[in-house]
């Protein structure tokens, strides 16, 4: 029997990852929590097995998780775990922000949190505890990237490469690989209405469900069915990065903006749904080639998913970690096109989102933000958070 070791056990990877690898069979997954115990012990009083409620289709009992660590609990057991033989892939879903990334996608070794752990004291991060786990391993294993950014094992290969030369630790990139990979199902937040049908621990989730990774493996993995393996994961991944989450950090915070919660609700302003669909079009438009079949067909689908009025995807929800995501959903296909349009008009939502925002912004770069706002010239400045000061000239400022 395989085993997964996956770092940020949330509702995505339990709808997503788990699903897939309990359709496989012969695998089962050890999550990790960095700091808070709630999905562990959630879990583990129900012997980690939760409700996946898949909307239209009724719930699906999985059981493909057997145990989650807490990294603050027992980091010792975190970092055994990853030099474990038995592993044969590392996984993570840890969004943006928990590869601690600077505005021009290099691990950013002033965090303090990533200093802290390059100096020996903790680990604290994902990339910390990988890094060294990594360092402290003597057999194959694939470490497979699941978060929401363009070239995800590139980056978590260069993060790991930085840190490990800063930390003056040696990891055997001989016998790991870092494949790209494309994910994709929308997993709303839990409401309590759901929770009090009979399952606290259950995740709800939408009928699609998608995913394309490199076929890139350093040791065994499962038989996932209805997974493509593919030569090249880019052209997948951005046209999702570009269509899907560009249009929804548009609608989240142009929503936001004008008073609406869900998705479903600000897909319905004829205005909005005008930009996104502009806004979808424009980044087909910088799509290569082999990318730009069928996005009419994409736009349209992703719409239909877009109005679904039970999923109750809440619009905060994907405005959290904005300086982490805006750079691949709208700053690149922004920059790629080269002319002012819908890409940039979500830009500035950000950035009055942010400047009307009662208290702090849920973001890893808050502190910045702030300090950006107060600035003489706050558009200026916040551009500069997202590595986008060379295009102030295509975002409108009325």
């Amino acid at each position: 029997m395989g085993r997964i070791l996956h770092f940020g056990l949330g509702s995505f990877a339990r709808a997503h990852l788990a699903d897939y690898t309990q359709d496989a069979g012969g695998w089962t997954i050890t999550g990790v929590s960095l700091r808070s115990a709630a999905i562990r012990d959630g879990l583990a009083a129900q012997n980690y097995c939760y409700d996946l409620a898949v909307q239209g289709q009724g719930t699906k009992r999985i059981t493909a998780v057997r145990d989650v660590l807490v990294a603050a609990e027992n980091p010792k057991a975190v970092l055994q775990a990853v030099a474990d033989p038995k592993i044969q892939i590392i996984s993570a879903t840890v969004t943006e922000k928990g590869y601690c990334l600077d505005a021009h996608g290099h691990l950013d070794v002033s965090n303090p949190q990533i200093a802290s752990d390059v100096q020996g004291v903790g680990p604290q991060t994902f990339i910390g505890y990988l890094t060294r786990g990594l360092a402290r391993r003597n057999s194959p294993v694939t470490v497979l990237s699941c978060d929401n950014l363009q070239g995800n094992g590139d980056v978590l290969a260069r993060c790991v490469a930085q840190f490990a030369q800063a930390a003056g630790v040696v990891v055997n990139f001989a016998q790991t690989s870092f494949p790209n990979a494309m994910v994709d199902r929308i997993t709303p937040a839990t409401t309590d209405a759901l929770r009090n049908m009979g399952d606290p621990m259950v995740v709800p989730t939408e009928p699609f469900r998608e995913w394309v990774i490199e076929d890139r493996f350093a040791a065994s993995r499962p038989n996932w069915p209805d997974v493509q393996i593919v030569p090249d994961v880019a052209p997948h991944e951005m046209r999702k990065l570009r269509m899907l989450n560009g249009a929804h950090s548009y609608l989240a915070y142009a929503g936001l903006l004008a008073g609406y919660v869900y998705v479903h609700e600000a897909i319905a302003d004829t205005e909005l749904r005008r930009q996104v669909e502009q806004l979808m079009a424009q980044a087909a438009e910088t799509l290569p080639p082999d990318a730009q079949a069928g996005t009419t067909r994409y736009a349209k689908a992703l719409l239909a998913r877009f109005d679904n009025p039970h999923l109750a995807h809440a619009l905060a929800q994907i405005a959290m970690d904005g300086s982490q995501k805006l750079p691949h959903r709208l700053v690149a296909p922004l920059r790629a096109r080269g002319r002012p349009g819908a890409a940039g008009a979500g830009i500035k939502a950000w950035v009055d989102y942010c400047s009307g925002v009662q208290g702090d912004v849920d973001d890893p770069q808050v502190h910045a933000i702030r300090t950006a706002l107060q600035n003489d010239d706050p558009l200026g400045a916040m551009l500069g958070l997202i590595g986008a000061e060379d295009l102030r000239h295509l975002i409108r400022e009325q």
